[in-house]
Parts: structure tokens; sequence; C-alpha cells
């Protein structure tokens, strides 16, 4: 199968690493506007060739988007406009609600899987790409009843081979319970590394007093703000509604430090710990993933 990429960053580098350990693809194409990325990518052997668009996208049995969420909007229409009629399309972006939007109603509309693989990390670009990125994580397929079936199976068959756990649901349903469990969490770290580098204006203060839980907590403030922004501009109404929740939860945090009542603050320390549970529960359903 003939794979092109378009993005060459952790997610597209690291999924073209991916197919090729696996043999899914014989020929990896990569498409990328930034010349350096192409030339990290050809160094890193990600792919076995950088063409333009047009030519990438007309020589592939499957294309996949790998690039911010305001990007594959604008891109998918012109790639449905151009794709062979065989040709799968899908996409990784972490929002789906605008870019299925995007293609509602165009004439090649069964051959586009919108996807989003639930993984990453805080570093960007051809260097951060690495083999096993996609291993025991989920891989949701967002309105599937839209897609051609042999275009949905190519799809599925790419994620199970990265060794990936397959979840279906709405593109809506995607957006707002990621709101919670992905973006918010990038939008806790921003602000919690904003908060610490105004306070703390000694940055020597933080390297000698900052411990692993501050690290880990702060980890995220690391990502590129070219990826994220465009994820909450889309995903507006959703990262407010989770935004609002978090500022009461902590509104009631803060509230019994204030009136002392640390009985009240035990108890919501204790229900917090109920995190733990849920995810033991997902990392042993990702154990029983696919092989």
């Amino acid at each position: 199968m003939r794979v092109t990429v378009i993005g060459m960053g952790l997610i597209g580098g690291s999924i073209a690493l991916d197919l090729r350990a696996a043999g899914v693809s014989q020929i990896l194409t990569g498409v990328d506007e930034n010349l350096q990325h192409c030339e990290q990518a050809m160094t890193r052997n990600l792919v076995d060739e950088i063409l333009p668009l047009a030519a990438a996208v007309q020589k592939a049995d499957c294309v996949i988007l790998a690039v911010p969420v305001g990007a594959i909007s604008k891109l998918l229409p012109t790639i449905l406009d151009i794709v062979g009629s065989q040709t799968t399309v899908t996409d990784m972006g972490s929002t789906k609600s605008l870019i299925v939007k995007s293609v509602s109603g165009h004439k090649n509309r069964g051959q586009f899987v919108a996807a989003h693989p639930m993984a990453g990390t805080e570093f960007s670009g051809p260097l951060a790409a690495h083999l096993g990125l996609f291993s025991n994580r989920t891989a949701v397929i967002c309105d599937s009843e839209d897609s051609g079936p042999e275009h949905l199976s190519r799809v599925e068959k790419i994620f199970l081979a990265l060794r990936m756990r397959l979840v279906r649901m709405t593109a809506d349903e995607h957006d707002l319970q990621t709101a919670f469990v992905s973006h918010l969490s990038h939008i806790s770290s921003f602000v919690l590394a904003n908060t610490v580098l105004e306070k703390e204006r000694d940055t020597r203060t933080i390297f000698d007093l900052a411990g692993g839980g501050f690290e880990s907590t702060v980890r995220l403030a690391k990502s590129s703000p070219a990826m994220w922004s465009p994820i909450f501009k889309q995903n507006r109404d959703n990262v407010l509604l989770a935004v609002d929740s978090y500022i009461q939860h902590l509104q009631e945090f803060a509230t019994s430090i204030r009136q002392n009542d640390f009985a009240k603050a035990e108890q919501l320390m204790k229900d917090a710990n109920q995190i733990g549970r849920v995810l033991r529960s997902v990392s042993q359903a990702s154990s029983r993933s696919p092989e």
C-alpha cells in the first residue's frame, strides 16, 4: 500500500515509522511546507520521498493528514477533490466536528474517515517522532456511518497494525469528551506554568525547588502553541465548559482552605483519588487491545 503522510511532525513522523515497522506500507511519501522538516524526515528515513501535495495525494492508496486542525479543515476538501476513486483519506486531528463539517455533502465524503489517535508528547517536529508512540493507545473513529465500508476497514486495519484500541463515537461526542480529558489538561498546564513564572521571577528558585510532581504537572506547558491554539479555537464551546467546571472545583477547594475546613479539603482529595481506579480500568482495557 502506498501511504502519503501530510505533516512530518511528531504524529506524522511517528505514524510513518510505525507503518514501516509494521510492514503496512511499501512506499511512504511525505508532504510538508517546512523545508527543514522535509530534510529531517528524509535524514531520519521517516519516508521514502518528499513530493508536492498534488503529486503525493494522487499517487496514494491512503492519505493521512497530520497537520494542525485549522489546516486540516482547509486542506481536506481540496484533497477529496483530487484523490483517486479508490483512495482513502483520514486525519489525525484532535478536534472533529468542524473537520467533518468542512466536507459535509462533498461528493467523495465516503472516502474520508474522521479519526483521532489519542497519543502524543509535549515535543514537536520530525526529530520528536519515535516508534511505538501509538501502541496500547486509543484510536477514535468518528461518524463512521458516513465513511465507505472499504475505507473504514482500511483505516481500522492501520490502527490495529499500530496496536491501538478502536473506539467509535460521533464527532460531537468526541469534542466534548476530549475537552475534559485532553484539552483541559493542557490548559491547566499552561496556566500553572504562567502562574509559577510570574511569581518566581528568579528561575533558579524554580530549578532548585521544583520536584517530580511539579515537572509532571507542568510538562504539557512545553507543547506547541501553533498546534494547540487552533484546537482551542475549533473546540471553543466545549473547552469553555471544561474550564468553567475546573474553576468551580478549584474555587471549592480554595474555599475549604480559606474557611479552615480541612475535613472538606481532605474529602475533596479522597474524591479525587478515585481517578486512580478509572485509570487502572483504562490501562487494563488497553492491555487487552487486539494484537
